[in-house]
């Protein structure tokens, strides 16, 4: 049986994103020969979501049952959440543990530590609150503090989050980039869909649904929207103008975006954006908000409105769609842009912090390096 390059346990969550960036980076580790066990922690997907990942990765998937850090619903459920992962790394024979939330990283794990900046509350306040930062979050970013101190290495999806969060917490040095990735879309229409499509967690004000929904009432055709509209805390977005379309799994999401409708999103805050970066591989026109994210990643290659001038959104939308040509280059564009952003780039980019870190590690504690 051949030997494991290593044994990597990552912890990520089912809400949003960090799934379908779980799922990919395990798949990459492995084909690159690592041993990969996934923590699922807050809500599992049902059992047979879980097999199908695990059969199409090659991972083990642990769901775990512990709280996600912004739904904890005190310190001592993140720490203890924190000891359990660690206790699983031990059990496993982890090398190296790679956390979706520097919140986890407030133990002693044993291993090296290698925690990704997906989004945290202090940053998603500085772009979407008001006023100073509620007592609830405020000990949710105390906690995400302390796990950047302790974490081994940092990472962030974009320069922009990077600098975001060293500001937030005050670090040394920002966390290193590593672009996220999917893989390219396969199939794509001749015909492009007379509509427009966005995609997110509708319920998270971070993705200025309401903004979306007033749109869609000026246009003359329909913005569909995929996503729930309801979030696990009790969040709830009012939307009355948006053609909902519930939550859709992946393959829905491919046949939405087959038709290369014009994709839109006006988030205030996205550290990175995976729908986005789905629909442009799909070769859909992007009309994006204009946050320093977007830019850094799409600029050249989509058109950009404030996130509150929803006249300016409406028009560009509906301009676009009555321009196939305009829009089919800026399809074209977006989707060679998105080739920059694959799953097996972002594995690499993974590896090139981990690698060093799993060295010293199997040297250090030789007796749990994985078989």
């Amino acid at each position: 049986m051949p030997v494991s390059a290593g044994h990597v346990l990552m912890s990520a969550d089912a809400v949003g994103g960090v799934w379908q960036y779980g799922l990919d980076l395990a798949g990459g580790l492995r084909r690159r020969g690592y041993a990969v066990t996934l923590a699922l922690m807050g809500p599992s997907p049902a059992p047979e979501i879980v097999a199908a990942a695990e059969g199409a990765t090659g991972a083990r998937i642990v769901p775990t049952g512990l709280p996600l850090d912004w739904t904890a619903g005190t310190p001592g459920a993140i720490r203890d959440a924190a000891a359990a992962l660690a206790r699983l790394a031990h059990e496993v024979g982890a090398d190296l543990v790679h956390l979706h939330s520097p919140a986890f990283a407030l133990v002693e794990f044993g291993r090296p530590v290698v925690a990704v900046c997906h989004s945290c509350v202090a940053t998603w306040w500085d772009a979407c609150g008001e006023g100073p930062l509620p007592s609830d979050l405020a000990w949710r970013r105390d906690l995400v503090a302390e796990g950047c101190r302790r974490a081994d290495r940092l990472l962030a999806p974009t320069r922009a989050f990077a600098a975001a969060t060293q500001s937030a917490y005050r670090l040394p040095a920002p966390p290193v980039v590593v672009r996220n990735g999917r893989a390219a879309a396969r199939a794509i229409s001749a015909d492009l869909a007379p509509h427009a499509f966005t995609a997110g967690r509708l319920w998270d004000r971070a993705k200025n649904a309401e903004a979306l929904d007033r749109i869609a009432a000026r246009l003359g055709r329909p913005l569909r929207a995929a996503g729930p509209v309801e979030g696990p805390n009790g969040e709830a977005a009012r939307l009355s103008h948006l053609h909902l379309l519930g939550r859709l799994d992946d393959g829905e999401i491919a046949r939405e975006l087959a038709g290369r409708p014009v994709f839109v999103s006006l988030a205030r805050y996205e550290p990175f954006g995976l729908a986005a970066l789905e629909a442009a591989a799909a070769g859909c026109a992007l009309v994006l908000s204009d946050i320093p994210t977007f830019r850094e990643l799409w600029q050249g290659a989509a058109l950009f409105v404030p996130p509150d001038d929803d006249a300016a959104a409406a028009r560009t939308i509906e301009k676009l769609v009555a321009d196939p040509a305009r829009r089919a280059d800026l399809g074209r564009a977006a989707r060679a842009r998105a080739g920059e952003f694959g799953v097996e780039a972002m594995a690499e980019g993974v590896l090139g912090v981990v690698r060093p870190l799993l060295g010293a590690a199997q040297a250090r504690i030789p007796g749990e390096a994985a078989a």
